[in-house]
């Protein structure tokens, strides 16, 4: 089933129990789903709606984070919740183990031997994870601890 009908099954539910938090979160997961519909002429696969979904989530973050700076701690709340229903339309993330195993797979496969091929790496390290979640940084720290 695509996310996007997922999704509006689930605002039905939030609307039935009258759960407004969630509801406001999957109406802006609809609504950016449905922006990228309209703007891209392809039609939408899994790997956009993650893509979207990483986003709205990003942006949540952000916007905790500018919200704790300010004081606003009810509102960094807020988009901390936001962020919580979202992570839980994400695939299951990578584990340690699993990462550690891509990054040696794709330094193997590369034969990189220096920080300037870290690109390459990430590149094949990224393409072994396909289908899981992956911190971006955190991938990102583990290769460049490898190379020299």
């Amino acid at each position: 089933m695509p996310l996007i009908d997922q999704v509006q099954q689930e605002m039905v539910a939030a609307m039935k129990s009258k759960d407004a938090a969630r509801l406001s979160a999957l109406r802006m997961l609809k609504a950016a789903l449905m922006k990228q519909k309209v703007d891209s002429p392809k039609p939408i696969d899994a790997s956009v709606e993650i893509q979207v979904l990483k986003i709205l989530i990003n942006q949540r973050v952000d916007a905790a984070e500018a919200f704790r700076k300010a004081g606003r701690i009810d509102s960094a709340e807020k988009e901390e919740a936001e962020k919580a229903i979202l992570e839980a339309y994400l695939p299951a993330g990578a584990t340690e183990e699993e990462i550690d195993a891509a990054v040696a797979g794709a330094m193997a496969e590369t034969g990189a031997t220096s920080i300037k091929q870290m690109g390459v790496v990430m590149k094949a390290a990224q393409a072994k994870l396909t289908g899981k979640t992956v911190d971006g940084k955190a991938l990102s720290d583990k290769v460049r601890s490898r190379l020299p």
